[in-house]
């Protein structure tokens, strides 16, 4: 069973930055496309940006400009680089495969924006 450990978030002030990391476990990471994905309260988990097998990326409307996602397929690991960030981007933040394929759920990173 793979698992996803997802790390690099924090409190940051509006309009700064952050970078995630989501390292995966097993050997098929390299054939799947991998996504972001956060949930903020009260909120259902939406797809904030997704990267496929050959590096074809998806954004999400209210990221786009924003965030940048990328893999590196040797290090079995997932980025988002997210700039200009605003309050509103205050969730888990949280990795799987794009698009999703059944699989258990890591404990995702806290983001929080606020001055």
């Amino acid at each position: 069973q793979v698992q996803f450990v997802e790390s690099g978030g924090g409190l940051v002030q509006p309009g700064g930055s952050l970078r995630l990391s989501c390292a995966a476990s097993g050997s098929l990471f390299s054939i799947y496309g991998m996504g972001w994905y956060r949930q903020a309260p009260g909120k259902q988990r939406e797809l904030v940006a997704g990267i496929t097998n050959n590096a074809g990326t998806y954004y999400g409307d209210s990221v786009k400009g924003r965030f940048t996602i990328s893999r590196d397929n040797a290090k079995k690991t997932v980025y988002l680089q997210m700039n200009s960030l605003k309050p509103e981007d205050t969730a888990i933040y949280l990795c799987n495969y794009y698009p999703t394929r059944g699989n258990s759920w890591g404990q995702g990173t806290q983001v929080t924006v606020s001055s």
